[in-house]
């Protein structure tokens, strides 16, 4: 259900409505945003403290710009709420995240306002250079072209690589650094200590005041305001530049720091850079969770915190009558600190996500061994590479999709070279209401194909400690675990590990007439479907394979002499996956079976849930059953007709 909206925030349906207000009314505004996003997250979930942190931003732009024949670019996306509901989604904002609602990221195909779609961060610059050198091939010298980047999204090689290039081109560029200190987890490195020293420096202030009543005098100063401007900057040149030649060095023009939360203010800077040609950068400081203390106390646990009560605060959790088995992300990281203490080798690596991927855990535990290096994942696998060539084994954990921006350097830096690196890429397969961006479709296709490389796959929480623990034993090379959002089965956090022999699966159960093979935790929902076909007098056999690579070919060679409906399954892309690397086996070895694939289909797969996703794409435990129904009728008919 769609929350009330404020006597402003109603009237406004785009963004012409908005420009139709007086300047003194954009307070109002900001505060009705404010708290039409705190009404919409609380009862429906989503992220939060990122939208909130930009409200004043996103209304300058919308008030100031000419979108969408301006191109605005959201970087990182869930920044982009109070975009989303300026530009003519209020009413539908409730479905945000929800199966057949609207995206939580900018999409390009939702909105002409959504200008780039933004999933993975550190790529507004680049986009928005692009779109800006278009224009001005085309002639369009009035088109403004303005990137805010924020949420820890500077960190990313991805976007100096932009604003090297952006440098030199002759375009309408603005780029704002919405400096919040913040990813999802607290900023690191170098750059956030050099940012910070911009905020606190006293040239800095000085500077930003001088700027700023520059700024308020450029209208009064008539057609040559530019050049006089020029003018004043050279005469402040000592003031300005003494620390801030990183963006100067790249011959951008830097404006800042100024305050995120001023709405007037910001308005009449973004009406002055309008004006101003050429590469710009405009540095706001902003507080995630801006408005909603409790957030802006904990940003991490805001960043994205579900359902919650907006008076007291209070997270709502599902209510469980059964005790809770752990989510993989979290037996990772306690597994990883048992691993760690019992073999000194053993190094802890993220890009930026310590919290999703619970490598927070041995950051706290082992601080030396951990790290965090910001959003670059290409950094990370090469970095991991640079510690396993000195004979320790890091465990580099980066979201399966997030993997996809680090391939290169998978296979030049790690796989080459044999390197004993292990890969743990969480949100494998369908991860939920992120949609297409997070899901973690194709990692068994991309990684199969690499030499040298071990690519497995977990069933259940068990499993993956014992495939952790198998993966830092000698002269494992390059090993790959992929597993899922969520959780399976509680562990035995007593039992102690076991060494798992590399390439071979497991038969789960016995059966006739239908073999059905799949990897990973789906292999559960081929569990379910197997209680039910069984109650129906229907038994399949049941196979987990666990790795993709190395194949465990006795185990095929006993399913295909023994089976000739073979049924595959998979949370993973259908082209290139499992069940192709099955198909793969069964024409080099020309066995003669009918196999069908199940898995996710050569489509882009939208945000829902997982259990709805998975029936969509016909892998559910339903799905699986009729499949095997099909398939034992047709050996039943077969058999009769022979």
């Amino acid at each position: 259900m769609e929350s009330e909206a404020g006597d402003l925030l109603r009237k406004i349906n785009d963004p012409s409505d908005l420009k139709g207000l007086k300047i003194k009314d954009l307070e109002q505004v900001c505060r009705e945003l404010r708290q039409y996003i705190i009404d919409e997250v609380s009862a429906n979930g989503g992220h939060f403290a990122a939208s909130l942190g930009v409200v004043e931003l996103t209304v300058a732009l919308h008030y100031v710009l000419n979108t969408p024949y301006d191109q605005l670019v959201w970087d990182v996306g869930h920044q982009a709420y109070g975009h989303k509901i300026l530009t003519g989604r209020r009413s539908v904002f409730h479905t945000n995240r929800i199966h057949g609602g609207i995206s939580g990221f900018p999409k390009r195909g939702e909105s002409i306002y959504d200008t780039f779609g933004v999933g993975h961060s550190s790529t507004s610059i680049s986009a928005a250079l692009g779109m800006a050198v278009a224009s001005y091939y085309k002639g369009e010298t009035d088109r403004q072209h303005v990137a805010v980047i924020g949420d820890g999204a500077m960190t990313a090689g991805m976007a100096f690589e932009a604003l090297n290039h952006a440098g030199i081109e002759k375009s309408n560029l603005l780029v704002i650094l919405n400096d919040n200190c913040m990813s999802i987890d607290p900023n690191v490195g170098a750059l956030k200590e050099y940012l910070t020293s911009i905020t606190i420096s006293k040239p800095y202030n000085k500077f930003r005041d001088d700027i700023a009543a520059v700024l308020s005098k450029i209208s009064e100063l008539g057609p040559d305001a530019f050049g006089i401007v020029k003018k004043i900057e050279k005469s402040i040149k000592g003031t300005l530049l003494k620390s801030s030649n990183l963006f100067e060095a790249l011959k951008f023009r830097y404006f800042g720091p100024v305050d995120g939360h001023d709405v007037k203010r910001l308005t009449g800077i973004l009406k002055e850079l309008r004006d101003i040609p050429g590469p710009k950068l405009l540095h706001c400081i902003t507080v995630k969770g801006k408005g909603f203390a409790l957030a802006e106390k904990d940003q991490t646990k805001w960043h994205a915190p579900g359902l919650f009560d907006k008076i007291t605060g209070e997270i709502k959790k599902s209510v469980s009558t059964k005790p809770m088995a752990p989510k993989y992300q979290d037996v990772f990281g306690h597994t990883l600190v048992e691993l760690a203490e019992m073999n000194t080798k053993i190094m802890g690596i993220t890009p930026a996500m310590p919290s999703g991927s619970s490598m927070n855990i041995m950051m706290k535990a082992m601080p030396n061994r951990a790290f965090d290096v910001g959003i670059a994942e290409q950094h990370a696998v090469t970095f991991s590479a640079g510690l396993a060539t000195q004979g320790l084994v890091p465990f580099c954990n980066i979201y399966s999709s997030f993997m996809q921006r680090a391939y290169d350097q998978v296979i030049h830096d790690v796989a080459i070279q044999n390197l004993n690196v292990v890969f743990c890429l969480d949100r494998a397969g369908i991860a939920g209401a992120d949609g297409p961006t997070h899901h973690g479709a194709y990692d068994l296709a991309f990684m199969r194909c690499i030499p040298n490389i071990t690519v497995s796959a977990p069933m259940n929480e068990e499993e993956l400690r014992n495939l952790m623990y198998t993966a830092q034993l000698e002269n494992k090379g390059p090993f790959v675990i992929r597993y899922p959002r969520g959780s399976g089965v509680m562990p035995d956090w007593k039992r102690p590990f076991k060494a798992l022999d590399v390439g071979k699966g497991r038969k789960i159960c016995d059966g006739e007439e239908v073999a059905v093979l799949s990897i990973g935790h789906i292999g559960n929902e081929v569990v379910k479907a197997c209680l039910q076909l069984n109650e129906e007098g229907i038994f399949p056999a049941h196979y987990d394979l666990r790795f993709v690579k190395p194949l465990d070919e006795a185990l095929l060679h006993e399913v295909f002499s023994s089976f000739k409906e073979v049924i595959t399954v998979e949370d993973g892309c259908l082209l290139g996956g499992m069940g192709s690397a099955v198909l793969e086996f069964m024409a080099n070895n020309s066995y003669q079976a009918h196999v069908t694939r199940l898995g996710i289909p050569d489509v882009v797969v939208e945000h829902g849930e997982q259990q709805e996703l998975w029936a969509e794409c016909g892998y559910d435990a339903i799905a699986i059953a009729n499949t095997v129904r099909l398939g034992a009728t047709i050996r039943k008919t077969n058999s009769i007709a022979g």
